[in-house]
């Protein structure tokens, strides 16, 4: 029981760091392609991205939070 707890909180840490380093990379993006003038599909690459990872960080806490009210 302990070890999947601890397995919990390594995996909605890796979360929670997925979800800021998206959230500052698309935001750094978005400013760079202004500042530089790149073309909008790049806007629309590092939208993509980020939505990817978003989604993901949302599957593993709603299987994280499945885990826990199974228990």
């Amino acid at each position: 029981m302990a070890e999947s707890r601890d397995q919990d909180a390594g995996q909605m840490r890796l979360a929670a760091v997925v979800i800021a380093v998206a959230m500052v990379a698309w935001i750094a993006v978005q400013w760079l392609g202004g500042h530089y003038g790149w073309a909008a599909k790049w806007a629309f690459l590092a939208d993509l991205a980020a939505i990817g990872a978003f989604v993901w960080s949302l599957i593993v806490t709603w299987r994280i939070w499945r885990r826990r009210n199974d228990a």
